[in-house]
């Protein structure tokens, strides 16, 4: 087992915790704000706006699974192996819209 630099929370898990709450909730009320849907007008869809609620996703999925699923503290190949799962789910997500 390889050992982990240690973390600059690492004696406060509850502040990166609270931290990574924060954060995703920012990113969710920026996710609305960006979508037309809750405006009172005709709504077009927009490749650059959907693509940009697609990259704030993925950002919020990768918190997700490193900070409360805790694979942030997991043995490196099972971290890297969700790094490069995430990679390929967003990317395929994104390739299927632009198609």
């Amino acid at each position: 087992m390889t050992a982990q630099p240690p973390s600059m929370f690492a004696h406060r898990p509850e502040r990166l915790t609270s931290l990574t709450w924060l954060v995703l909730v920012v990113i969710t009320v920026l996710a609305w704000w960006l979508s037309p849907g809750h405006a009172d007008r005709y709504v077009e869809p927009s490749i650059p706006i959907t693509c940009l609620v697609i990259a704030l996703s993925a950002v919020k999925a990768r918190l997700i699974i490193s900070n409360f699923m805790e694979v942030r503290t997991a043995p490196l190949w099972l971290r890297r192996a969700t790094d490069a799962w995430q990679a390929l789910l967003w990317v395929s997500v994104l390739v299927i819209y632009l198609w």
